[in-house]
């Protein structure tokens, strides 16, 4: 088999490959003679077809699947003699395979990038610190509090955490939209459950009362004939509930599971959770500056345009599931995705160049232990372990979550790493 290469581009390659007319042949009546032993044919015994009979019969079609599948192989055969390593599948062109000449063709494709690793010591990132104190444990048993709320009916007009039954009907240039219409719906005032003006128009409403609000969708709204458009919706409130608080006692530590030690013990286990959840976000937030610094610091590296465009695919589709968008015409362009689409390449390329020279390699008893913590969420433990185990694609994805942590864990041994001081709130992105 003859091949030739031709550096098209930084990343791309031409590769023209010439398979011998004698191959073809070969494997053609390799074929022919393996389908003799099974074809069943009227006036012949089973396997015992005279293989010129199976080439009248089958000759066409026999070629055209060998001529398919010895392209394949040659492609490949090829790509490994020239040590290259395909970034994504070939473009074939000029492809020639005429009974009794030599098959030829062309295939145009991308590799991966070579380059040398840069950034890991030299990366300088902030390590968020924070004390939880008794006024962070205080608002998070309010907002336990919260989640324990009654609601009784009220006749004063309605406040922020009321709970209100509405109906509404929504226009857009004077027509009624799909999704826009509503009857006896239940909203908590100011829970973000709708649109902030829709809300807002909510307050100061009376039982039996009706109003238009003018509504604007934000431009990234989920619906895209909707983005950005103007919208009218006329209310009609039926009834208003205030929101009662439960006391903050022993009964309070009950509804959460806390039959023994009362109010103290539930301070202790929520403190203990806030702990687990700050840890959480300490290590998202170092998570994300050394991947940032990582992609910044090898800007340079050249990505593969194919890669790039699966990437905006898979993300374009990710966007629409998010939103609960079926329809594909309804999805945003791919080429709004270009930016994150890059990044996600770059980083998996360099992530793939940091395990190959740190040498990490999965840690089997993290893969176990990551194993055992997922499946303890689930009602029955040992039927979701079961579960995992006879599923290769699940157990594939933990063991890429923990080679990815243990590279994380590589990585900030080797950077300068500041503590930043701050408030429990504000590392973990809390109001007020």
């Amino acid at each position: 088999m003859q091949i030739t290469v031709e550096n098209t581009g930084a990343l791309e390659r031409r590769m023209a490959v010439q398979v011998p007319a004698q191959r073809v042949a070969d494997a053609i009546d390799d074929r022919l003679k393996s389908l003799s032993r099974t074809v069943r044919l009227k006036g012949f015994r089973p396997g015992k077809v005279p293989v010129n009979v199976v080439r009248q019969q089958y000759g066409d079609a026999v070629r055209q699947e060998v001529i398919e599948k010895l392209l394949q192989s040659s492609f490949s055969e090829a790509v490994n003699d020239q040590k290259l390593t395909p970034a994504g599948g070939p473009r074939i062109e000029a492809f020639s395979a005429e009974e009794g000449q030599d098959m030829t063709f062309r295939a145009v494709f991308e590799v991966y990038p070579e380059f040398e690793l840069a950034g890991v010591e030299s990366l300088q990132i902030n390590r968020p610190t924070a004390d939880i104190g008794e006024s962070d444990v205080d608002g998070m048993i309010e907002k336990l509090r919260t989640q324990q709320a009654t609601y009784r009916k009220t006749e004063r007009t309605a406040l922020d955490t009321d709970r209100v039954t509405i109906s509404f009907v929504g226009t857009v240039d004077g027509e009624e939209f799909k999704g826009g219409k509503a009857e006896n719906l239940q909203v908590v005032v100011g829970a973000g459950r709708l649109l902030p003006e829709f809300e807002s128009g909510l307050v100061g409403m009376a039982a039996a009362e009706t109003k238009v609000v003018d509504v604007t969708f934000p431009a990234d709204y989920g619906v895209p004939e909707l983005s950005g458009k103007q919208a009218k919706f006329s209310i009609t409130l039926h009834s208003i509930e205030e929101r009662v608080l439960p006391e903050i006692n022993d009964e309070l530590a009950k509804t959460f599971g806390v039959d023994e030690g009362g109010l103290a013990k539930l301070r202790e286990e929520v403190r203990d959770n806030m702990q687990r959840e700050m840890t959480d976000a300490v290590r998202s937030r170092l998570r994300q500056q050394l991947f940032d610094g990582l992609v910044a610091a090898n800007a340079a590296v050249e990505l593969p345009s194919v890669m790039v465009q699966n990437a905006m695919r898979d993300i374009q589709v990710e966007f629409g599931r998010s939103r609960g968008i079926r329809e594909a015409a309804q999805l945003p362009p791919a080429e709004q995705f270009l930016e994150p689409a890059r990044k996600r390449v770059a980083l998996g390329l360099l992530l793939g160049e940091v395990i190959k020279t740190s040498g990490v390699a999965v840690d089997r008893s993290r893969v176990q232990a990551k194993l055992q913590d997922m499946v303890m969420q689930y009602p029955d433990p040992a039927r979701a372990m079961k579960s995992f185990r006879e599923n290769p694609d699940a157990q594939r994805q933990i063991e890429s979550m923990v080679l990815e942590e243990q590279v994380i864990d590589w990585m900030l041994e080797r950077v300068k790493i500041t503590d930043q001081p701050m408030e429990f709130k504000e590392l973990m992105g809390l109001s007020g």
